[in-house]
């Protein structure tokens, strides 16, 4: 089996992500590294950010890794909260205070589009690729569901009467944007390693 490092320490990411790979490929969490250190997210785009993030586990572990970053843009609100979207209503990473910053700063407004948006970048052998994924959709006015997690209960994608939240994982993964990444990164492995 193939080590790959997944650059991150949201558990939840990682239920995501695993049942999506090969057998082939052994996914380990920055903890199975002893990676402690706090991934930079310094950059202004959703692609920098994730290539910060592989950037930084590649050069100072010397693992091949992939890191993704994922934001929820809104068109009413300019794209926010866009790269800040884990921490929209502070540094916490609190879902439901993100959630009650968001549906405040929606209101009155009739234009509820939304987009999630994933890349992830990895680094195999020295060299980086990147895989991008987007779920188009429309924020709710009251949450729904209790699956998945961040903004999953106010987000209901384009053709289906029910959140995220109110999907099973394998329903969310066949459509959502981190899912579509992830096809488009195993599609590589599975060829890189075959």
């Amino acid at each position: 089996m193939q080590p790959i490092v997944f650059a991150t320490r949201n558990l939840n990411k990682i239920k995501e992500v695993s049942p999506l790979l090969s057998d082939k490929i052994k996914l380990q969490s920055l903890d199975d590294i002893g990676c402690d250190d706090i991934l930079p997210e310094t950059s202004p785009t959703i692609p920098e950010n994730a290539l910060e993030k592989a950037r930084f586990v590649y050069q100072n572990y010397k693992v091949d890794c992939f890191a993704e970053d994922t934001g929820l843009e809104v068109e009413a609100l300019n794209g926010e909260p866009g790269v800040y979207s884990a921490r929209y209503a502070g540094p916490a990473h609190d879902d439901e205070a993100n959630m009650s910053l968001l549906l405040a700063n929606l209101k009155g407004e009739e234009d509820r589009q939304a987009r999630f948006y994933t890349v992830i970048a990895l680094i195999i052998d020295g060299k980086e690729h990147t895989f991008e994924g987007e779920a188009r959709g429309s924020i709710i006015h009251h949450k729904k569901g209790n699956q998945g997690f961040g903004y999953d209960p106010l987000f209901m994608p384009e053709g289906y009467n029910r959140t995220f939240a109110q999907m099973s994982a394998e329903e969310k993964n066949a459509i959502s944007h981190r899912g579509k990444a992830v096809k488009k990164l195993i599609d590589f492995l599975n060829q890189h390693f075959s």
